[in-house]
């Protein structure tokens, strides 16, 4: 059975009967024009959107129904981690092609509402529409933060330590194995991990939020288009450059491998693949006691100091001695 089978009405209510019961303060939500939310007490509403496409965010032959619904809200919840917020409440919306089969549209539900759940975000409104192309996800996910833990790109100053979360390239590496159809072995745990990382990413929730309450960082951003993306934009909103230090950046031993067995670069997959949702820092050096105090608190991934906010408006990256311009990151156009 295909999603045509079925009337409009039918398919919301498909949807509905998985959805569990909102809180008490969800005033209004599924089922009407708007949803109607009671305000968290002394917070700001913090809001973001993104719109997953088919064949430009992901495939499906490459992903299952449920890692694409997974990932339409993890992409969305990596934002709200970089601004230090926590998830309140998500609005989902479907644009579907009507031979996509009944069985796919539960997928791609499922896999959204078990990570909306697991987060304590309740699905309080959206929209189903048929598409006559691809297949389209657009996620808005509010959060709530208090207005002086709020953290942004701008803000960075010279001399401020610039940390990232975790390792860099796993999900570039995944996407390269996906389109070179190489299927990990079962005992290669770091390809499994880089096929993970493109198709399930992890928001680093915690990390934002404990970081934000603790008041360390200048400020934060999340890797979605690239550690190269992500150093210009917070040096170009902080008015100042940075210098990158390549041999500190953590690049993830899938990675690594890949580019070992095809004879590529892995630092490239770290500096300009993206879908890595890490998180990137910039710390006054007063601070980074108390900063790395709060990650240890949040134990989630470890962070490594990669590089340092200067003066002007270069942004290099220095490799074996040799200074060179940074990359440019992915770029959606």
């Amino acid at each position: 059975m295909t999603i045509s089978t079925l009337t409009e009405r039918a398919l919301i209510a498909r949807l509905h009967a998985r959805v569990p019961p909102p809180p008490e303060w969800v005033s209004i939500g599924m089922g009407d024009d708007a949803a109607v939310l009671v305000p968290e007490r002394g917070c700001h509403d913090v809001v973001t959107t993104d719109a997953l496409v088919e064949d430009v965010h992901f495939r499906r032959a490459w992903s299952s129904p449920r890692d694409i619904g997974h990932k339409a809200l993890a992409v969305n919840l990596s934002d709200l981690a970089a601004m230090g917020a926590t998830p309140r409440a998500v609005l989902l919306s479907l644009a579907l092609p009507p031979d996509l089969p009944l069985d796919d549209f539960d997928g791609l539900v499922d896999g959204f509402l078990t990570l909306a759940t697991t987060s304590r975000m309740p699905l309080v409104g959206g929209n189903l529409t048929r598409s006559p192309g691809p297949l389209v996800l657009d996620v808005t996910a509010i959060g709530i933060a208090r207005p002086r833990r709020v953290m942004t790109r701008a803000g960075a100053r010279p001399g401020d330590r610039l940390y990232v979360t975790g390792a860099l390239g796993a999900a570039a590496a995944g996407l390269a194995m996906l389109q070179a159809d190489h299927a990990a072995s079962p005992d290669d745990e770091a390809a499994a991990e880089c096929l993970r990382a493109y198709r399930r990413p992890a928001a680093r929730l915690r990390t934002g939020a404990i970081v934000a309450r603790n008041r360390v960082a200048t400020t934060c951003m999340d890797l979605s288009d690239g550690l190269a993306n992500g150093v210009r934009q917070i040096a170009e909103a902080g008015g100042c450059g940075a210098k990158i230090d390549a041999a500190s950046i953590p690049v993830h031993a899938g990675a690594l491998a890949w580019s070992a067995v095809r004879g590529g670069d892995p630092l490239t997959l770290a500096l300009s693949g993206g879908e890595d949702y890490e998180l990137l820092f910039t710390v006054p050096p007063r601070r980074c006691r108390r900063f790395l105090a709060a990650i240890r608190q949040a134990g989630e991934v470890p962070v490594a100091e990669i590089g340092v906010c200067t003066q002007g408006p270069d942004v290099v990256l220095v490799r074996d001695g040799q200074r060179t311009a940074l990359p440019v990151g992915f770029s959606h156009f």
